[in-house]
């Protein structure tokens, strides 16, 4: 069955709002694009049955706006001369690699979806998103971002939103909608933690390390670790991402807010990964995982019932290790999140 998709963009609306408003140009036109983009909405085909395995299609927009371009790499060819064809060629990759190896599923749909991509969209277009059917990337300004193909973490983030959509379908608007964006964000970062090998403890915690140019006042679009110290400039504003509900944001822009209070829930995984040590995908990442794909969350599910559905995902794993639900638990209380 065939769904109505929203366009799902790794830069927030109010940060190129903010841009825009001061005359950036790159950011005006990228503004109208994303508006235009959330206005088409595309209607998602079914999941297509692919051979199983790992397939690759990387295609060119040679900066237009035309989707998807002309490919340039399919799945065994060699590298190309084009940094930015083999960035998004890699991630793919590593992010169908944390999902196959890890959770056992077979691409984003679970069923061998093919996974597509185009790189160099429109003129220093500054984002990147997933539309329902591909990854498109924008090459940035070069003024305030730069190619949004070189970080793993965004193009893990953007593939589960895909994810997202072909298993519990979360609306994209207000809790609902920030909890979508959360989970990206957690396996974006999982997809980077699994191919760098890290532990929790060693994670930067960042979403978009490196995105942000030279000269620009801040580390990453996001942090986990410590929402809202992303960054603090005069050009891009300071991250406006609470870590707790008291600081819950209510809003009618940005849907609601999803990418403001997806920073309650990202911090509540952050904790409960660090608490249980060791790599965050094999304990923590696992309990997500099947909170999100059990069955059991609504599409209007909002943060008290996906800590619910952590809660009864940890105990059902680890029956005989029920200090691992009571850690769930623990992290949620800690953002003022309360299972119940």
């Amino acid at each position: 069955m065939s769904a109505a998709v929203p366009i799902c963009a790794i830069v927030p609306p109010y940060v190129l709002d903010r841009l825009a408003g001061a005359g950036h140009e790159p950011a005006v036109r990228s503004l109208a694009l994303d508006t235009a983009h959330r206005a088409a909405r595309l209607t998602a085909p079914p999941p297509t049955v692919g051979a199983p395995g790992l397939n690759r299609v990387i295609a060119d927009a040679g900066h237009s706006q035309r989707l998807p371009g002309r490919t340039v790499r399919t799945e065994g060819h060699a590298p190309v001369t084009d940094a930015s064809v083999n960035h998004a060629y890699d991630g793919l990759g590593d992010t169908f690699t944390l999902y196959s190896q890890v959770f056992g599923r077979d691409s984003i749909d679970g069923r061998g979806l093919r996974l597509d991509a185009s790189v160099h969209y429109g003129q220093n277009y500054d984002n990147a998103f997933w539309n329902g059917q591909r990854m498109v990337f924008g090459d940035g300004d070069g003024q305030i971002f730069g190619d949004f193909t070189a970080c793993v973490d965004v193009i893990g983030h953007e593939l589960t939103h895909g994810v997202t959509q072909f298993t519990a379908g979360l609306e994209y608007q207000d809790q609902p909608g920030a909890l979508n964006e959360s989970i990206s964000d957690v396996f974006g970062s999982l997809v980077k933690q699994y191919a760098l090998h890290q532990s929790a403890a060693d994670a930067d915690w960042l979403i978009g390390a490196g995105l942000l140019a030279p000269g620009i006042q801040g580390v990453a679009l996001r942090s986990m670790m410590a929402p809202g110290t992303a960054y603090d400039d005069p050009q891009l504003g300071k991250d406006p991402q609470p870590a707790h509900m008291r600081d819950y944001v209510n809003t009618a822009d940005d849907n609601g807010g999803v990418h403001i209070n997806s920073g309650i829930p990202n911090h509540a995984f952050y904790l409960l990964a660090t608490a249980l040590g060791g790599q965050s995908w094999d304990r923590a990442g696992r309990i997500w995982y099947d909170a999100l794909t059990g069955g059991g969350l609504s599409a209007g599910a909002d943060f008290t019932a996906f800590a619910r559905a952590t809660v009864a995902a940890a105990k059902a794993r680890y029956p005989d290790q029920p200090s691992i639900a009571d850690t769930v638990t623990a992290s949620w209380s800690q953002v003022g999140v309360s299972p119940g």
